[in-house]
């Protein structure tokens, strides 16, 4: 298993939109997800910065978020929440979400 910490930033005046559609994310996208082999997916806000975590249970996720990609109810869920969000400084050339680095573990 691996695990997945992301940050990304959150459009202040976007913000309770953001929220609002996060009530209510569409099955087909749950779905997609969970066939991508992730798991214990969150996401959590800090003053305008979105903190996201998951674990990933397959053996690439590199395909396993090309397929999210590709798959036409996440295209569309991502019409939708992407103008809430801006990518942070720390993010690499053409990163949305910026991996975060894990320094520390307790099992």
């Amino acid at each position: 298993m691996r695990r997945v910490a992301q940050v990304v930033a959150v459009r202040p005046e976007l913000l309770d939109a953001y929220r609002e559609l996060h009530r209510a994310v569409p099955e087909p996208v749950l779905d997609r997800i969970r066939r991508s082999h992730i798991s214990n997916y969150s996401i959590h806000l800090l003053g305008d910065r979105l903190f996201s975590y998951f674990e990933y249970h397959g053996d690439d996720l590199a395909a396993d978020l090309a397929a999210m990609a590709e798959d036409e109810a996440t295209q569309r869920w991502w019409k939708l929440t992407a103008p809430c969000q801006v990518p942070v400084p720390e993010a690499a050339p053409g990163e949305w979400w910026a991996t975060a680095e894990q320094v520390f573990l307790m099992e």
